[in-house]
């Protein structure tokens, strides 16, 4: 496992290109935990939603704001993941947790997702200051360009939020703008393996493709934001609530819970963060 200190050099990668990737964030029986708590745990599958793509493909994931002591909370309270959001987001007050969602991207029916940048999403919550906010995905299962691995427009978050309508049931970046920044910017697939990180900015246009191949694409990601950086239209008061948080052994070593309805879910009738 990657030391959990970060160099000034990958701070600055970081800030250049819109997000670092971190080999072996998580240890191999970490993987196998979380996995069988994805596929099994009866609450994380019963608030889970289908988005479709353009193309009708859907894509399932559960939304929830407030992290528990289940193996997903622990994780993302986990001290590895907290310094992470520190040490790359700007500003000094406190890191907070404003939602994780676990995307599952089933075998040949997993949908695609719609370039977009985060922020396009938040920014309609009133946020202000997308430098302090980004996410932290952590690979469940292998991702390849065969499974609909994400896609980044490197430094493509230095164009500061671009303008986003639906496309499907999902929100997407203003194609011109997309098109304008793969001109100049380079296109990276995101292949990674299962326990590796990527920590990508609020304005870093991403999307991936549906899944074509036999195996699935599950992930967990995480969103952090410092406590200055209030939403003004957003229900949920998790953004601005200061983490506490948990050695990295507490996901292997700790007794855990079940998740309950207390990591307050996103069900999608209610769903305004994604439209």
């Amino acid at each position: 496992m990657e030391s959990k200190t970060f160099t000034e050099e990958k701070k600055l990668s970081f800030e250049q290109d819109g997000y670092l990737i971190v080999k072996k964030f998580l240890s191999a029986s970490e993987v196998d935990k979380l996995y069988q708590v994805a596929t099994s745990d009866e609450n994380l599958q019963k608030h889970a939603f289908d988005l479709n793509d353009q193309a009708g493909k859907k894509t399932k994931l559960t939304l929830w704001y407030t992290p528990g002591n289940d193996p997903y909370g622990l994780l993302t309270k986990s001290n590895r993941m907290v310094n992470a959001a520190n040490a790359m987001l700007q500003g000094d007050s406190a890191v907070c947790h404003f939602h994780s969602k676990l995307m599952q991207k089933e075998p040949r029916v997993g949908g695609a997702w719609e370039w977009h940048q985060d922020y396009g999403y938040w920014y309609k919550n009133e946020f202000l200051l997308p430098d302090q906010m980004l996410s932290i995905m952590v690979a469940i299962t292998d991702a390849s360009k065969a499974n609909g691995c994400l896609q980044v427009i490197k430094g493509s978050h230095k164009m500061g939020r671009i303008e986003h309508g639906f496309a499907g049931e999902q929100v997407g970046a203003s194609e011109h703008y997309v098109d304008l920044a793969l001109k100049t910017m380079p296109l990276v697939y995101v292949e990674i393996n299962a326990g590796d990180a990527l920590i990508f900015h609020s304005n870093l246009l991403h999307r991936s493709e549906a899944n074509t191949s036999d195996k699935p694409r599950w992930s967990l990601i995480s969103v952090y934001n410092r406590s200055e950086n209030i939403p003004y239209n957003e229900p949920s008061q998790s953004a601005t609530v200061p983490l506490q948080a948990v050695p990295d052994e507490a996901l292997l070593q700790w007794e855990t819970e079940a998740i309950s309805n207390g990591a307050n879910f996103l069900e999608k009738e209610k769903d305004e963060a994604l439209k």
